[in-house]
């Protein structure tokens, strides 16, 4: 191969966004990961693209909302060019109004979203009822409906994305040389060991733990209650999860708290009480003190740049991550929200 025009750290989600994007406009790109793609947090199988409420606009929320609604041609474009499904879908999502003194509060995020989501999607308050078996329990009868989220299977997606890489002349390898841009996106551990250099915490990792069952209802909004995300893939399985755990052992290994999350949400959706386990997964999460990505230059090598940090958001912002991070490294356009760079975790520690 010639020398790589770019060069990324991390076969995550981040980093081949990013890869795919520099790909489709010609790049040469190498993308090294000893661990292979997808073996840290992006390999689960949940995949809730979710947005923020639609009120108190910020940089960080308009930002997902381009990412959130660029998903709808970037997965289809990485299907067209890997050949992989993705198990993309924007079937929507539905969460209950347990409390009546929400229920207003939900009504005013109607006007919201048409101010700031434009026409592009809705915020509805709907009846309980007329939702079906599919949905989750609302103590008032009363459930919020967006049809901005959308969900996508991570391991798929991610296998998808370094096919098509590949398929475009880039090499994924576990050892390489670093040439031309380099881009750091190796995740929770790429933050502990920039902090460790920086001698102050930059950022951290948080676990989590997640099931699939055996439950075919593909074409159904996702579910959200009481902390716990319910997705219903393409494939006929249902992902569900999941843990946050700051403090643990193993960073793979499942443990009594995916038990109790199982039993949790078999309680919490009935429907799903005789769905049979099939898989379980564990994987670390990296976190920024912002708890937004972290993108741009590199807080410690200063020829380098940064994608990381991408904290239970990562797969509904990876899309816009990898076009404003390819304008950066090969065209030299910034579009990066302040709130979104390394500074603004340094400072959060401040």
């Amino acid at each position: 191969m010639a020398t790589a025009e770019v060069t990324i750290l991390g076969a995550g989600v981040f980093g081949l966004s990013i890869a795919f994007c520099c790909s489709l406009r010609g790049a040469r790109v190498r993308v090294i990961d000893p661990a292979g793609v997808g073996a840290g947090a992006s390999g689960g199988f949940v995949g809730a693209l979710a947005p923020h409420t639609p009120d108190l606009w910020l940089p960080k929320k308009q930002f997902q909302l381009e990412s959130l609604l660029y998903s709808r041609s970037f997965w289809p474009e990485v299907e067209a060019n890997s050949g992989i499904l993705t198990g993309f879908a924007n079937h929507g999502r539905l969460q209950p109004i347990n409390e009546e003194r929400l229920v207003p509060l939900a009504l005013s995020r109607i006007s919201d979203a048409e101010q700031n989501w434009g026409d592009k999607a809705e915020w509805q308050v709907v009846s309980a009822s007329q939702a079906g078996d599919w949905a989750p329990p609302s103590s008032t009868g009363q459930l919020i409906y967006d049809t901005l989220s959308a969900h996508i299977h991570p391991l798929k997606a991610t296998r998808a994305l370094a096919r098509a890489v590949e398929n475009l002349g880039g090499v994924i390898t576990p050892a390489g040389a670093r040439q031309g841009a380099i881009i750091d996106a190796r995740g929770w551990q790429g933050l502990i060991e920039i902090s460790k250099t920086l001698g102050q915490e930059f950022g951290n990792g948080v676990k989590g733990q997640a099931a699939l069952l055996d439950f075919n209802s593909p074409g159904k909004p996702q579910l959200f209650s009481d902390g716990l995300h319910v997705v219903p893939h393409l494939d006929g399985t249902v992902g569900i999860g999941s843990t946050s755990e700051r403090y643990f052992k193993s960073p793979i290994k499942n443990d009594e708290q995916l038990d109790d999350l199982i039993s949790k949400a078999k309680k919490l959706f009935p429907i799903l009480k005789d769905a049979p386990v099939i898989s379980r997964w564990a994987g670390v999460r990296p976190r920024a003190f912002t708890r937004a990505p972290i993108l741009g230059k590199h807080p410690v090598n200063p020829d380098w740049f940064i994608a990381n940090g991408g904290f239970k958001i990562g797969f509904g912002m990876a899309p816009k991550i990898g076009e404003v991070m390819a304008d950066l490294i090969l065209d030299g356009v910034d579009h990066i929200p302040n709130d979104f760079r390394a500074r603004a975790s340094l400072e959060s520690e401040k």
